[in-house]
């Protein structure tokens, strides 16, 4: 099988596993289990089509999976965020309308899919990050992100189980008590009692770090990962460290020599106007305020243990195999244009 079409597969089970997992945890309207259901039936229609292709076949039908596939993904995300909105009663009358107009731009209904003579130019759909919603996250409204890949997606690098864990049970706990935390604050505040918003404080600052860090963790890995940068972060890389191998030696030094559980991170700085590589113990200690992370590698035992039991070293070292640079990139390129006046 050619490997786009097990990239498919690989969504197509992303897609799946996605959707039980919402069930599991959400509470839907009947008008959201309706297109939950036609999402399902596309995801598993996609896959059992990319499934039929091998390396013999000659036609123009993997490009058309793919656009298909890039344009699901899309909605998907939209359709995550909107499934959120509608937990709350203030919102459900303004969730119902966008999600049917949003449905009826593209309806994602399980149907074969129709080659074209002329087919656009497409890529498979990367590993993003949800998109944007049009309103801010209310008190206590954060989601757990979908993984851009299936749970065993990266093995041998990391493993299906360690992904279940780490993914669905303990960022879901940061997310979790994250929206805790906004709440408790927010009554802290109303009351006046201001100890209790001093632990709430503690609480947001661990929490939320862990929550919007894995968020960058996630994307930031790929089964069709490694290699090196390239573009303008591999021009910053080579100007800042001196070589790809420098940065790579120092980035390794850091995760490995975090004390205790924690993260190495690689860094903007809009002050500077150069890069730099940080670490944190936990998610936010002894980080720096004023920087834009680019890429950061979970050093946290849960992340690693199953697999790699006390050999941290060995993990950070095959962790290079999975890196999604373009990822990376992109993220560097929209940091890039934000420029402080240097001290």
């Amino acid at each position: 099988m050619v490997e786009e079409a097990k990239n498919l597969l690989d969504w197509s089970q992303w897609g799946r596993q996605w959707i039980e997992h919402l069930r599991r945890h959400k509470t839907l309207n009947r008008e959201l289990e309706r297109h939950l259901h036609k999402f399902e039936e596309t995801f598993t229609v996609i896959g059992r089509q990319a499934s039929k292709l091998d390396s013999t076949t000659e036609s123009d039908e993997l490009p058309v999976l793919i656009t298909r596939a890039e344009q699901v993904q899309e909605q998907f995300h939209h359709f995550l965020r909107l499934a959120q909105l509608s937990e709350d009663e203030h919102l459900e009358g303004e969730v119902r309308e966008p999600v049917q107009e949003s449905m009826n731009a593209q309806p994602a209904v399980a149907e074969e899919v129709q080659v074209p003579v002329e087919p656009e130019p497409v890529s498979y759909p990367g590993a993003r990050e949800p998109v944007r919603a049009a309103r801010p996250v209310a008190v206590g409204r954060h989601t757990l992100p979908p993984l851009p890949y299936a749970y065993n997606a990266l093995e041998p690098y990391i493993d299906e189980a360690t992904m279940q864990i780490h993914h669905n049970k303990l960022h879901q706990k940061y997310v979790d008590d994250l929206n805790t935390a906004e709440r408790k604050l927010a009554e802290a505040r109303e009351s006046g009692n201001f100890d209790l918003v001093r632990h709430w404080a503690r609480e947001l600052a661990f929490n939320g770090a862990g929550h919007y860090l894995h968020t960058i963790f996630w994307p930031s890995m790929s089964p069709n990962g490694g290699g090196t940068p390239s573009g303008d972060l591999a021009a910053a890389i080579n100007r800042y460290f001196g070589s790809y191998d420098a940065f790579k030696r120092q980035f390794s030094q850091a995760a490995e020599k975090v004390e205790g559980p924690g993260w190495a991170i690689l860094v903007w700085s809009p002050r500077a106007h150069h890069l730099e590589i940080l670490t944190a113990e936990k998610h936010q200690n002894l980080s720096q305020w004023d920087v834009i992370p680019l890429l950061a590698l979970d050093v946290w035992e849960h992340a690693y243990f199953l697999a790699y039991q006390n050999q941290r070293d060995k993990y950070v070292e095959n962790w290079w195999n999975i890196v999604n640079w373009p990822y990376v990139e992109e993220r560097f390129e929209k940091a890039r244009k934000l420029r402080w006046e240097p001290y």
